[in-house]
């Protein structure tokens, strides 16, 4: 860039006789200086002459810039309260060249982009009011091209994707500007050269960005200059930037626009939502009373009381399980016919919740984790799923097929005539790798998807596929069944989400609005809602009977891997690649609080809440279970040694059909574990007592420490097996299953 155009007035400093000094002001003579020290690069000195000049001599008004109430100019402020001063009008440039204002937001865009992680989000809520200055500076300035091919247009087209998230909203009202008369019209262009867009920023990362600007002045440094003195009120806080603030990366309160809601975020979790449980069908909730009562007549009359260790009745309980407010109309989600199985679910659903073991933070003991570890699978096994009942496990594996085992230890044999007892079956239909899996609420059938660009359904009567379910345009990562079944979803690279039904080959809606891939997907308990997670660091929640976004969570700075819902239906936890965990109330869409523990750069497979809602469990590629605390906690890291228990790998699952066992472990402080898995041959059920996990743990992992936050309540690891899955049982036995990566 050549050297900007000197003010008119000022000639070669070779001057033989220099004019009287009364011919010239303060202003002049501060300029004739600054020129000077420019030249021969004296950028520091320069720098400080400029800010203590604007401190004295307020600048003059720019037309179209905001004016506070006070009736001057108020963009001459020291640097003390976050403004950026400079000379001439706050350094207005002397080159009209529009380009040099694109060079100028292009290069503070790199610039951010390359900034250590800890200071990005604070810089980064800088760029959309840069944006947006520069794209009316670049509508003002004329152009012999025509609006849709004009210099602004081509500069929005090119980097209104960096803003779509937080800013879409605005965005999309902004998006039909082109000419100059245009600015004068649109509400939305008035509210930002009117008022100032408020930000906080710590006096760490405004030093830092003071220091670019200064660096990069042939380079659009003033023109950044300039614009954050007209149009953005910084308030700087005598403090570091946080690096465990995971709340930074979305305006605050005091942030923005005053009066204005900014983006997409808050206008999305501004709308009511209904996240109470679906109310049962009236005639099945009449049978399952009747079924309940006379199980519980008939527990009086045999032992006196109505069940063992509680006086609560099994009737009492399911009125209990569906006292719930803000709940859904049942209209709003057709549903079939109710069948008898589905009465024996709701059934056992209730016998469930009166028998499970009560977990917590306040109880005496951590949940138990059963670990099933798959050996043989030469790193071809893609994906994990439980059964609700606990009595099968499917894999997907990368040729294309699925493999599902007993945990019951017994053989699987198809209703087909003939057929013969298998220790595993194996499910042939997909032409690509096998990336998800969910079982059915009754455990009757398996959705599986694929690298093919299809879901498909199979039997668990006969193990054969049903149907497939094309619609998708690119690879399908992830599946899930509604809870009440009939319907599930899908996520695919695609960028979309699909609700589909199982009786219909074509997707009922399409949930169309993440930017990038659409990593994980589960329903809400109620079935009204869908919530995924997506490779755009965002989740967002989809209203069943409209297909639109009802939520959008924003603060993961990495992205989302897994996501699970509460058994309440009010917090969802998301995880991301970065090791972070996020807990958001649904009901306004905000942060609760981030959780780590999880090693540095490790990705977080699979997260379950426990049946009460209280505890959360996570398994990752970090060879871990994590156990968290959901109702309390800080979000502060500190360096602390958790407690550490090894899951035994004393029996094998072997995924290639050989002869093998399934084994479960039990955890430190747990009870044994004692589901097993069918082998050829056999079975064998594999157990450690808490006693016997501490030694372990004492032997292998006493050196572990990690920075975890004061809500880690423990941690079991493997030996070398990354954990692909973790699922609470109905009673509150968490189940755990990965692949062994054999030795180094």
């Amino acid at each position: 860039m050549s050297n900007p155009q000197r003010p008119l007035g000022v000639g070669t400093p070779a001057a033989a006789t220099p004019p009287p000094p009364t011919q010239y002001s303060a202003a002049d003579l501060n300029r004739i200086v600054l020129e000077y020290l420019n030249k021969k690069g004296y950028s520091k000195t320069e720098q400080m002459l400029r800010i203590e000049s604007a401190t004295r001599t307020p600048a003059a008004s720019v037309p179209g810039s905001p004016t506070p109430s006070g009736g001057h100019q108020d963009a001459s402020r020291s640097a003390t309260n976050g403004t950026v001063s400079n000379t001439d009008t706050l350094l207005k440039s002397s080159t009209d060249d529009p380009n040099l204002f694109i060079r100028a937001y292009k290069s503070l865009r790199d610039w951010i982009e390359t900034s250590l992680d800890i200071f990005q989000p604070e810089l980064r809520k800088l760029l959309f009011p840069i944006f947006v200055h520069t794209f009316f500076y670049l509508i003002q300035k004329p152009d012999s091209k025509s609006p849709a091919t004009s210099l602004a247009r081509r500069f929005f087209d090119t980097y209104s994707s960096d803003h779509s998230v937080l800013h879409g909203y605005d965005l999309q009202l902004l998006s039909g500007l082109t000419l100059p008369d245009h600015l004068q019209e649109n509400e939305t262009a008035k509210l930002y050269r009117q008022h100032k867009y408020r930000l906080n920023m710590s006096r760490t990362t405004f030093d830092l960005l003071l220091h670019f600007l200064d660096e990069t002045e042939n380079n659009g440094g003033p023109i950044i200059i300039r614009l954050i003195n007209q149009y953005i009120e910084t308030n700087v806080t005598p403090s570091r930037p946080d690096k465990y603030n995971d709340f930074s990366h979305s305006l605050g309160p005091d942030e923005g626009i005053p009066g204005h809601t900014t983006g997409q975020e808050n206008r999305l979790n501004s709308q009511p939502v209904r996240l109470g449980r679906l109310p049962l069908d009236e005639r099945m909730a009449k049978e399952v009373e009747l079924r309940l009562k006379d199980e519980d007549d008939t527990a009086q009359n045999n032992n006196g009381i109505a069940g063992i260790g509680t006086t609560k009745t099994l009737l009492q309980e399911f009125h209990e399980m569906n006292q719930t407010e803000d709940s859904p109309v049942r209209e709003v989600l057709p549903l079939p016919q109710y069948k008898g199985v589905d009465v024996e679910h709701e059934i056992a659903a209730v016998k469930d919740a009166r028998s499970r073991l009560k977990i917590g933070p306040t109880e005496a003991s951590l949940p138990s984790v059963c670990m099933y570890t798959f050996h043989n699978t030469y790193d071809g096994l893609n994906c994990l799923e439980f059964s609700n009942d606990s009595s099968l496990v499917a894999g997907g594996f990368s040729d294309s097929y699925l493999k599902i085992w007993s945990l019951k230890g017994e053989k699987l044999q198809s209703v087909v005539k003939g057929s013969q007892p298998l220790t595993s079956q194996r499910l042939v239909g997909h032409a690509g790798p096998v990336y998800g899996a969910s079982f059915s609420p009754d455990g009757k059938y398996l959705l599986s998807c694929s690298e093919d660009k299809s879901a498909r359904l199979w039997s668990m009567d006969t193990y054969t596929a049903l149907v497939s379910y094309k619609g998708h345009s690119h690879p399908v990562w992830d599946v899930a069944f509604s809870p009440v079944g009939h319907y599930f979803a899908t996520a695919s690279h695609d960028q979309t989400a699909r609700l589909w039904s199982c009786d219909h080959i074509y997707p009922l809606r399409i949930f169309a609005g993440h930017i990038s891939d659409v990593d994980c997907v589960t329903f809400h308990p109620n079935s009204t809602y869908v919530l995924t997670g997506s490779s755009d660091k965002t989740c967002r929640m989809w209203d069943v009977a409209k297909g639109t976004p009802v939520r959008i969570m924003i603060s993961h700075t990495a992205p989302v891997s897994a996501i699970t819902m509460s058994p309440d239906g009010r917090t969802l936890a998301s995880a991301a690649d970065d090791g972070v965990i996020m807990l958001w109330d649904l009901g306004s869409g905000k942060a609760i609080k981030a959780m780590r523990g999880h090693e540095k750069g490790s990705s977080i497979y699979s997260l379950s809440f426990s049946r009460e809602g209280s505890v959360l469990v996570s398994a990752g590629s970090d060879c871990s279970v994590r156990v968290w605390d959901v109702k309390g906690g800080s979000t502060t890291p500190s360096s602390t040694s958790s407690t550490v228990a090894t899951l035994a790998d004393s029996g094998k699952v072997l995924a290639d059909g050989k002869a093998g066992d399934a084994t479960a472990a039990g955890p430190a402080g747990g009870v044994a574990g004692s589901a097993t898995g069918g082998a050829a041959g056999g079975s064998t059920a594999g157990g450690q007592s808490g006693d016997a996990a501490a030694n372990a743990a004492k032997a292998g992992a006493s050196a572990r420490q990690t920075f975890a936050t004061s809500d880690h309540m423990a941690t079991f690891m493997t030996k070398r097996t990354p954990v692909y899955k973790v699922q609470f049982t109905g009673r509150n036995l968490c189940l755990a299953g990965g692949a062994f990566m054999g030795t180094s």
